[in-house]
């Protein structure tokens, strides 16, 4: 895929990824459209398969779906960060790494979402960022495959969008697997600290 390619498959999965609001719904014909002229593939048919899933599915359906897959199953997390750190003190460092690739692209978050989203890494890539977003994605790969795997085993539609960005990049390497595995067999690190650090540290500059 071309980088405009790739710019548009992000874009598109950046909006998927969101909470399934009014947005969503209303933008279906141009996200359909966008997604038609994909080139033929994994990329272009996964996309197509997840708005296939919303065209006859409930917004509240869909929502519901969203939350109890999202913000309740440890192993399906939108934040790649938390794969790697968990809730752990070193995911600050982690975090400032990505708020440093959005301000450098003079994009921000809205809402106050935290940088390390992938719906946010997939916007910040659909606005020009495209090496700057990849990078990060690359670096989160174990995490990242990790996320669709487990999406796949909930057989949740989402698990669609995940593949999608992933059929975006390079394929996985060694080491990238054995991280993958690594993460599956012993989930993420589970130090309670939340994210104080993060915030101090973004209060400092």
């Amino acid at each position: 895929m071309g980088e405009h390619d790739v710019r548009t498959a992000h874009m598109v999965a950046s909006v998927l990824l969101g909470y399934p609001d009014e947005r969503l719904y209303g933008a279906r014909p141009v996200l359909a459209e966008a997604v038609a002229g994909l080139p033929a593939g994994q990329v272009r048919d996964r996309l197509a398969a997840f708005l296939r899933h919303v065209e006859v599915t409930g917004q509240g359906e869909l929502a519901a779906h969203y939350v109890a897959t999202f913000d309740l199953k440890r192993r399906c997390c939108l934040y790649l960060t938390y794969y790697a750190y968990g809730d752990t003190r070193k995911r600050g460092g982690a975090l400032l790494r990505f708020k440093h690739a959005l301000r450098a692209a003079g994009f921000e978050p809205a809402d106050g979402e935290l940088p390390d989203h992938l719906a946010v890494v997939c916007e910040l890539s659909g606005r020009g960022a495209v090496r700057e977003a990849r990078r990060l994605l690359r670096e989160h790969r174990a995490g990242l495959e990790l996320l669709r795997t487990a999406l796949t085993a909930e057989r949740s539609p989402y698990a669609d969008v995940v593949a999608a960005v992933t059929a975006t990049l390079p394929a996985a390497g060694p080491r990238e697997r054995e991280a993958a595995l690594r993460l599956a067999a012993e989930g993420p690190p589970a130090e309670e600290v939340g994210l104080e650090p993060y915030a101090v540290m973004e209060a400092s500059r």
